[in-house]
């Protein structure tokens, strides 16, 4: 049964998720007057499909992902920049950042605007060919990093259609793909599932509860074997075919280097982004993955989600000729 507002906001509270009288959540830390404010990157440029949540109103308004996170570093004491513009991507600029957050889509050092239809397009400014380096560089000496649902649609290790639904070997990943710990393949209709809790205990995550809630779940592949799973996906009853697998990881911390990491498949709906359990999971994310919490990430993958490599069967070829007498039929 899917959890109605009220009884997210009791399950948030009774899970120790709720606001403190200090107005941090459990396990965001105080911070000291004279201590220095974390500062969080948000960046959101979309190469291929521009989703909802990162699309910046009329205007150029803020998007709700850009909302969400000014909001919650008002609250909560730290500085946060939005940008889509790429450029911001080089060695001088990361350093002024504590950690770098991704809702992201493509090849972002792309400069082609290959949204799927026109009013999915970001026009945003790309980020320069050594962005990439400077940015898995910068996590590998320590800086945090926050990617939330499609940022593993982001930067594939192969294009190949045919491929998609095949693993790659550990030295044919994409760097950025091994960093992040595992990669987007597909996803079907939006439907409601459980997210089964592996880690009580990270922070933002205290004390929380299985949970079943409505998302568009994505079905993942190339998971590092260091990944610390904190949510699992729950696939029994999904409806789709690409759902139809063993569980496997959907919310997982890692270290890249001295780097923190974390990652959660979570993030495409409205309604998510502004549910409490999601919003405390990313505030303990970021203390962590900022050094200000410590939290054991001890490599968990083969008892979280033992049969997580496992992935489903590519769908059939699509055939030319029923696609164009569809097509053809909708113009008639």
């Amino acid at each position: 049964m899917s959890l109605s507002r009220r009884e997210m906001l009791r399950s948030a509270a009774g899970a120790g998720l709720a606001l403190g009288l200090s107005g941090f959540p459990r396990g965001w830390p105080a911070r000291a007057a004279d201590a220095k404010k974390k500062r969080l990157l948000v960046y959101t440029r979309s190469q291929t499909f521009e989703h909802d949540a990162v699309r910046l109103g009329k205007g150029g308004q803020p998007s709700l992902v850009d909302r969400t996170w000014t909001e919650l570093a008002a609250r909560h004491g730290f500085d946060v920049e939005c940008t889509k513009d790429g450029r911001i991507f080089l060695p001088e600029t990361l350093a002024k950042f504590d950690a770098v957050f991704f809702y992201t889509t493509g090849d972002l050092t792309n400069p082609q605007k290959a949204g799927w239809h026109r009013e999915n397009i970001d026009e945003s400014p790309a980020m320069p060919p050594e962005g990439k380096k400077a940015l898995l560089a910068a996590v590998a000496a320590g800086k945090g990093f926050l990617g939330v649902h499609s940022a593993s649609d982001t930067f594939h290790s192969s294009h190949r259609s045919d491929e998609a639904f095949v693993a790659q070997e550990p030295s044919k990943l994409d760097p950025y793909i091994a960093m992040l710990g595992g990669e987007f393949i597909k996803h079907d209709e939006q439907q409601e599932a459980w997210m089964r809790v592996v880690d009580n205990r990270f922070p933002g995550a205290k004390d929380l509860k299985d949970f079943r809630i409505k998302e568009e779940w994505y079905s993942l592949k190339n998971f590092q074997l260091d990944l610390h799973v904190i949510l699992v996906q729950d696939t029994e009853g999904m409806r789709g075919p690409s759902y139809q697998r063993p569980n496997f990881p959907a919310t997982w911390a890692r270290m890249h280097g001295k780097g923190r990491v974390f990652y959660t498949s979570l993030g495409h709906r409205e309604d998510v982004w502004t549910n409490p359990i999601y919003q405390n999971l990313l505030l303990g994310a970021l203390s962590w993955a900022t050094g200000q919490v410590e939290a054991d990430i001890t490599p968990n993958l083969q008892t979280a989600a033992p049969q997580a490599m496992v992935l489903p069967k590519a769908p059939p070829p699509r055939d030319p000729g029923k696609a164009k007498a569809k097509a053809k039929s909708k113009d008639q």
